[in-house]
């Protein structure tokens, strides 16, 4: 009886800590992909709507189109100077992929370049 108990208690365990490293997985995956949809939209030759494509195709390739449905990418002088901000707010994983949605948010940032100056 001890057993099922003690075994019960460690699959528990050991199965929260797998989704804990499967949330980090994701938070990481999209951080990285706002990461570099913000510096494509930063570059001189592209637009807003370029970083915006961008992330969203890392996302989709990486975890799944369901991860990428909130994208939003502006232009911001908040650090500055003139700068691509990447916001994805996207599903939380707590079983599984099955999750809250909307309950992450990360944020990325690029200075913009420019051509004449």
């Amino acid at each position: 009886m001890d057993f099922i108990l003690v075994g019960s208690l460690l699959t528990v365990l050991t199965l929260a800590i797998l989704q804990l490293g499967l949330a980090m997985y994701v938070r990481n995956v999209v951080h990285d992909a706002a990461v570099e949809g913000a510096h494509h939209a930063a570059l001189a030759d592209t637009s807003l709507i370029d970083g915006a494509e961008r992330t969203r195709d890392v996302i989709t390739r990486s975890i799944g189109a369901a991860f990428a449905e909130d994208i939003s990418v502006a232009r911001s002088d908040r650090l500055g100077y003139p700068t691509a901000s990447v916001t994805v707010r996207t599903r939380l994983p707590i079983i599984g992929l099955l999750g809250v949605p909307y309950a992450m948010e990360v944020e990325a940032d690029a200075p913009m370049e420019s051509l004449g100056e």
